[in-house]
């Protein structure tokens, strides 16, 4: 059965691809220059949950295919992508000095945010109004900081524009790690250019 699985396209290398692809669009330096996201240990955490719940977003799409191999194949590779994801962050706990006791309360506390920013964010990306996505990600990447509604709204526009990069995308090509985000986001209306 596990050697079916891994021909199947999914293996800890591919895993490893995929996750360090969604790292790699949650680092962009756009983000953080032009639309304001705070360059900090919470502001990169934010985007890269932002992006992990993109990529399991259309991983779970796949659930409603046709065919229950494929539905469960999704699952899977949903799953080992979360876990990697906690490796992550328990690793990125320990290299910060988080000693072994404190880890699991830490890693307790990032899965809860994961799982209420997901719960979030496919409520907002499922409403036909723009706003709840805006307000969601006001709410959790720039907190109370001041003026960074034009940023929430920028930010809101790139979310949507890579849920629908990513559902047009071949479910076996994601597998393989080929993966497309569209171009971060640009300059907020309204701010300084150049």
């Amino acid at each position: 059965m596990m050697f079916h699985f891994f021909r199947r396209g999914l293996s800890k290398r591919n895993i490893a691809a995929l996750y360090g692809m969604i790292v790699a669009q949650a680092r962009a330096a756009p983000f953080y220059r032009n639309c304001g996201v705070p360059d900090t240990v919470n502001g990169r955490f934010e985007m890269v949950v932002l992006h992990m719940v993109l990529v399991l977003r259309r991983l779970g799409s796949e659930t409603h295919a046709p065919g229950e191999a494929q539905g469960a194949r999704a699952r899977r590779v949903g799953q080992a992508l979360f876990d990697w994801f906690c490796r992550d962050m328990d690793g990125s706990l320990r290299e910060m000095g988080v000693g072994d006791l404190a880890v699991p309360k830490k890693m307790r506390k990032i899965g809860e945010a994961f799982y209420g920013r997901q719960a979030a964010y496919a409520a907002a990306l499922g409403a036909m109004d723009a706003t709840e996505l805006t307000v969601a990600l006001q709410r959790n990447v720039f907190g109370e900081e001041p003026g960074s509604a034009p940023h929430a709204i920028a930010l809101a526009a790139y979310t949507r524009a890579a849920a629908d990069r990513l559902a047009g995308q071949d479910f076996d090509a994601i597998c393989r790690a080929e993966l497309t985000f569209p171009d971060p986001v640009p300059a907020a209306s309204g701010s300084a250019h150049g």
